[in-house]
């Protein structure tokens, strides 16, 4: 089997973690990463037994597929020149600044016939799969995400940094059009909004309500959706999906109402994650989380904001 040359821009927080999951990766081979600090890109280097850079350009010529993981207002040059040097990106989210340079880069890596993929990683996580794989018309859902503050992350505000991933999901979700969209949040510990609830109404009838907190006193990920005859509610730190479904067969816990709770062992939704992506890059399928997917969560988010700024002005 030939291994995929990759490498990693970035190596941070996230970034040191991609570096990881490339070097323990059979069909990988992990040619270098990159960091504008020569201190941290030393030690993933050395961890990773690859070698370290300084500037990502010196690292294209050799690589044939990145994980960008640099601050979100450098995504846009730094996966452009990438894929104008023919190299396929796994950008974290979000995958830009604004929709227009979203745009322009699934454009480009279009026009260059390259696989451009964004690190949505719920869509990884095994408990949230098997939900994806029950829903058929979802009409509520109900979203919790929240977390203790973390400086890392808030080169933007708490819509981009935590509820886009919650974003994706109900575009995965739920078909149509977003109609309506109501929105409040609050700054606290940084220049940006930090809290963070929005209420999303679709042509479909579907009604969506997300929180996303990053100055929580204990973290919650749960993930709730209801459709006719079923419940389904996914808690991500317990890894557990509890099924609620109305069978009209007698037992249950209450007459014709059946639950099943499935735990699932612990997984590594990034390992998965950038498995997916070298599948794409060496069968050029298109990827679980596209360019265009990761374009679309942004511009709910940025909408969001913009609602959020005009229910302030009222």
């Amino acid at each position: 089997m030939e291994k995929i040359k990759a490498g990693v821009i970035g190596v941070g927080y996230l970034g040191r973690f991609h570096a990881q999951k490339y070097a323990a990766l059979a069909n990988a081979e992990l040619m270098g990463v990159v960091d504008i600090d020569p201190d941290k890109a030393s030690r993933v280097a050395q961890e990773c037994q690859t070698r370290a850079y300084t500037d990502y350009r010196e690292l294209l010529p050799q690589v044939q597929a990145v994980s960008v993981a640099v601050p979100t207002t450098g995504h846009y040059a730094v996966v452009q020149d990438c894929l104008r040097h023919g190299i396929d990106v796994l950008a974290e989210k979000p995958l830009a600044t604004s929709v227009a340079e979203a745009e322009e880069l699934v454009t480009l890596a279009r026009r260059q016939g390259r696989i451009l993929q964004v690190g949505h990683l719920e869509r990884f996580n095994p408990a949230m799969e098997e939900l994806i794989r029950r829903v058929h018309d979802p009409r509520f859902i109900e979203i919790h995400r929240l977390s203790f503050f973390k400086e890392r992350g808030t080169d933007v505000d708490v819509v981009r940094d935590l509820m886009i991933h919650d974003l994706d999901l109900v575009l995965a979700l739920v078909p149509g059009q977003v109609t309506e969209i109501r929105a409040a949040g609050v700054s606290v510990l940084t220049d940006s909004i930090d809290l963070a609830n929005a209420r999303l109404e679709f042509d479909t009838g579907c009604i969506a309500n997300l929180t996303a907190s990053r100055i929580s006193i204990k973290s919650m990920r749960k993930f709730r959706l209801f459709q006719p005859h079923t419940y389904l509610s996914v808690d991500f730190e317990a890894r557990e999906l509890m099924v609620v479904e109305h069978t009209g067969q007698p037992g249950g816990i209450l007459p014709g109402i059946h639950l099943d709770t499935i735990k699932f062992p612990p997984a590594d939704p990034l390992m998965k994650e950038i498995a997916a992506f070298l599948e794409a890059v060496a069968t050029r399928q298109e990827p679980v989380v596209s360019g265009e997917a990761g374009k679309e969560a942004l511009a709910l988010a940025l909408d969001i904001n913009a609602a959020m700024r005009l229910a302030r002005q009222k």
